[in-house]
């Protein structure tokens, strides 16, 4: 039962936000690989529940961005030079696998171009961050015990 809610914990927090699940998941003492696969499941969960609301979600988002000055400089330029590839590649880890997927559906981006490459993104980002965590992890517990 404890592993559940560990488990549904980094799945939970992944929908939300990647950079969190997997920082988590190695507090939570869970393995590098199922940490990766759980946190990034979430993540892609998330991305499904925001595809499925995404009509309503871009008319919103349409009037706000509409309204708004090119804020998001760095991610219109990423859209300019790569298109929906680099676009979904590169959102989940510069703002956000939830947030990439709203301004993507606000780009009208079509729904099964932006699941697939936000969840290559999603995946790459997740396995990057696990390494990430698990060397630093290691950094911390190597200086501790010299």
């Amino acid at each position: 039962m404890e592993l559940l809610i560990k488990l549904l914990t980094v799945l939970g927090l992944g929908a939300v936000e990647l950079s969190v699940a997997v920082p988590a998941g190695f507090a939570l003492n869970l393995s590098p690989s199922v940490t990766a696969i759980t946190a990034a499941s979430g993540a892609v969960l998330g991305l499904l529940i925001i595809l499925t609301l995404g009509e309503r979600i871009r008319s919103k988002l349409l009037k706000r961005v509409n309204n708004e000055d090119k804020q998001n400089k760095l991610i219109n330029r990423i859209w300019d030079r790569y298109g929906v590839a680099g676009f979904g590649l590169l959102a989940p880890l510069l703002i956000g696998a939830p947030i990439g997927t709203a301004l993507g559906i606000a780009m009208g981006v079509p729904g099964n171009r932006l699941f697939f490459w936000m969840s290559i993104g999603i995946i790459i980002c997740a396995i990057a961050l696990t390494i990430v965590v698990e060397f630093g992890w290691m950094g911390i517990e190597f200086l501790a015990n010299s």
